[in-house]
């Protein structure tokens, strides 16, 4: 690849994971106005690594905290708080999206891929991110959030499954519908994003390694591309939750309405 393939893929993969803009919908409508060839699946293994060690970063003091406290709360004297509650209820939200992904695989992998799917979700799954945005009751955190709740949220999830979906923006859609603000609602987006990213990414490695493709570009392709998808998806964290309670999910519904029908008018 050359060096404008390789920022260009990796900027956008860093920021369409996290921005509810359907990250798979761009990652098929660059290639196209670019007249890119595949990257290749080491490439794809690269940028979600980066796309993961951003998020990890970013909420670093949640992720240790969390950790210490979910760990503490499992001894003989283990007193629950709400960052060990918070575990369990990232683990909960993660077990449908593991559950529908194995049961509906082939279909993921195969008819769900087309340019029409991808359209018709990019702009279907817009219209109650954009009802629940103005709707929602938006006063509560993350950590109000109980185990159906949570469940809720996985079963949202794992509509990402269908491509143009957008997992952070159907995620986000949930939990404005179970009434928490928008920042909270992004922030345990992103955070119920790391086992999902850890578990695509770990299918993808291992499509790589039983795989007769071998190792497409070079390392230093692949390290530049892990760098700026870390550096575009960090980037986009940040001002993402510092903006989201100022200019809500509207330019977002927008830009996706617009997005689809591109792909749309490319079908044709």
């Amino acid at each position: 690849m050359d060096l404008l393939q390789i920022a260009a893929l990796a900027i956008v993969q860093g920021l369409t994971e996290f921005l509810p803009i359907s990250s798979s919908a761009h990652l098929i409508l660059a290639p196209l106005l670019l007249d890119y060839r595949d990257q290749g699946l080491a490439f794809d293994v690269a940028v979600h690594v980066g796309s993961l060690l951003a998020v990890v970063s970013y909420f670093r003091v949640e992720i240790l905290s969390m950790a210490r406290d979910f760990f503490a709360s499992l001894g003989p004297k283990g007193v629950s708080s709400k960052s060990s509650r918070m575990v369990w209820m990232i683990v909960l939200s993660t077990l449908p999206i593991l559950f529908f992904g194995k049961l509906f695989m082939a279909q993921v992998q195969g008819d769900l891929r087309s340019m029409a799917v991808i359209a018709a979700a990019t702009v279907v799954f817009a219209l109650p991110l954009f009802w629940w945005d103005r709707h929602g009751a938006q006063e509560r955190d993350e950590f109000s959030l109980g185990w159906r709740e949570a469940l809720i949220i996985g079963l949202f999830q794992a509509l990402a499954l269908i491509p143009g979906t957008s997992r952070s923006g159907i995620t986000i859609t949930a939990a404005l519908m179970l009434g928490l603000t928008r920042a909270a609602a992004a922030r345990f987006s992103f955070l119920l994003s790391i086992p999902t990213i850890l578990m695509s990414g770990g299918l993808v490695t291992m499509e790589l390694l039983l795989g007769d493709q071998g190792i497409q570009g070079t390392w230093g392709d692949l390290l530049l591309g892990a760098v700026l998808a870390f550096l575009s998806a960090l980037g986009c964290i940040h001002l993402f939750l510092r903006l989201i309670e100022r200019i809500g999910m509207l330019p977002f519904v927008i830009y996706r309405l617009l997005l689809g029908t591109l792909l749309f008018l490319l079908i044709l």
